[in-house]
């Protein structure tokens, strides 16, 4: 069976990982997936990633959660854009996330970013999730 949404799948198994108290998930690999952690990574959310290449083809990411005092680093992680309903916003409605301290991420013309990135650089995009 085919999978609609792998990027709220990824989100839904860090969320599930963080809850349980796991240092690390895996996912199946993609580019924007890549692209959504290399975010999460330069913005402090998760130790890291690295992608493990299969014989049959098939690839994973395994993805290190980050935890501060015991209490996970990322208190919550939602899904905005899905595929039934797709979410767009100018450079001068990108939301902002706990007035300031969470990020959203989205897909521009210029690759995916953090909120403050595509403010910088005057673009907007598809909102895919919000971290806080």
């Amino acid at each position: 069976m085919s999978m609609t949404d792998p990027l709220g799948d990824m989100l839904t198994r860090i969320r599930n990982a963080l809850m349980r108290g796991k240092s690390k998930v895996s996912s199946p690999a993609s580019s924007l997936r890549a692209n959504v952690l290399d975010v999460l990574q330069a913005e402090g959310y998760i130790r890291g990633y690295t992608r493990v290449d299969f014989n049959n083809g098939k690839a994973e990411l395994d993805i290190e959660l980050k935890y501060f005092e015991g209490a996970p680093v990322i208190r919550e992680i939602t899904r905005i854009s899905k595929p039934g309903r797709r979410v767009y916003s100018s450079v001068k409605s990108i939301p902002r996330v706990a007035n300031g301290l969470g990020v959203s991420i989205l897909s521009t013309p210029k690759g995916v970013m953090a909120d403050h990135d595509a403010r910088e650089q005057n673009v907007g995009g598809e909102v895919l999730c919000q971290i806080f």
